[in-house]
């Protein structure tokens, strides 16, 4: 740790404010213990407090060495006594010394010092005290904020490594799904099957070329979305419709990369594999309030066995968005009409 004093400027200034005010109050009380106002008592004054001040700034380094790791209390308590002594017998010879050096004709100064000699060692241990107390707190407070710092990095660390979790829990059956359906088209239509590579291989640079939670506009995450909705068309055919309303100011708001796309693969796996019927994926977007709003709806079979699932999606996306924006409530779910919707609120102009 650098000198708690000399690091800053501010502190500097602070620091000579506090001995302008002591070296007021003692001249006040040598006034008092001299009992009258004499020449040298002014001159003395800033002698005596520029002095003081000098060896309260040297303390620092004995301070720091006597207050090292490991030292035994007794110890510190006794290399705080024999430095006080040697700082005080220090600063009362140098005072003297100067003083009567500077001002050889005054013949008040001997019987000025001689009064004041006991008032000030008693202001010297004073003052060494305040300067020893003062060092303490500037050691707690550092200590304090080199501990929220370390909180601080360990906190962030954990939270970039959640993020990282939640973002590899992608549904594999995807993956296996896409390669079984290129197996298959390779056969009856290597064109199509030729297209749903490319889309794939697209798909999985996006999703894995992402550092980290690095942000990206809802443009290029709908895009992404786009390729992994032509990929699954390819499975389902007729089945499967998409469908998006987006307002023109959307389009470059950022988000966390890949957040919709649990949300899609819900819709998937609860509204296509259980319905007979034609699924429609409805997304609109649009800024309210500060918020871009996010929708995604699509319809479901009522009468189809549900195919149970774990909701890790969705438990996934409400835990991203809460510890990348550090609000709860972003996310909403209903069902209303056989239609299941998942709402988003992602706050913008976040810095």
């Amino acid at each position: 740790m650098k000198h708690p004093i000399l690091e800053k400027g501010s502190s500097l200034f602070l620091w000579w404010l506090v001995w302008i005010l002591l070296g007021l109050g003692q001249s006040l009380i040598y006034y008092y213990a001299y009992g009258s106002y004499t020449f040298i008592t002014i001159p003395e004054g800033i002698i005596s407090v520029c002095i003081y001040s000098g060896i309260a700034l040297m303390l620092w380094y004995p301070f720091r060495y006597f207050n090292r790791t490991g030292t035994n209390p007794a110890v510190q308590i006794f290399n705080l006594l024999v430095t006080a002594a040697i700082s005080i017998t220090l600063w009362v010879l140098l005072t003297y010394y100067l003083t009567s050096n500077l001002f050889p004709k005054d013949q008040s100064f001997p019987l000025y010092w001689d009064a004041t000699l006991p008032y000030r060692i008693g202001t010297g241990v004073f003052i060494f005290g305040m300067a020893i107390l003062s060092y303490y707190l500037f050691i707690s407070l550092n200590d304090l904020a080199e501990k929220k710092a370390r909180e601080s990095k360990l906190e962030t660390v954990v939270k970039e490594t959640e993020l990282k979790m939640l973002r590899s829990q992608i549904n594999p059956h995807f993956l296996f799904n896409s390669l079984n359906s290129i197996s298959s088209l390779t056969i009856t239509d290597p064109d199509k099957a030729r297209i749903m590579v490319i889309k794939l291989s697209e798909f999985l640079r996006y999703a894995l070329s992402r550092k980290d939670e690095q942000p990206v506009t809802l443009r290029s995450e709908l895009e992404n979305l786009g390729l992994y909705l032509d990929i699954e068309k390819v499975r389902f055919g007729n089945k499967l419709v998409s469908e998006a309303t987006i307002r023109d100011d959307c389009y470059d708001v950022m988000l966390p990369v890949m957040l919709l796309q649990p949300i899609y693969e819900n819709a998937i796996k609860h509204g296509v594999y259980e319905s007979l019927e034609t699924v429609k994926i409805i997304t609109n977007a649009e800024i309210l309030n500060g918020y871009l709003n996010i929708s995604v709806s699509n319809n479901f079979d009522p009468e189809s066995i549900p195919n149970k699932g774990t909701g890790t999606g969705l438990i996934n996306v409400a835990r991203r968005i809460e510890l990348v924006y550090g609000k709860r409530g972003l996310i909403n779910t209903q069902k209303e009409n056989n239609i299941f919707t998942v709402n988003i609120s992602i706050p913008i102009n976040i810095k």
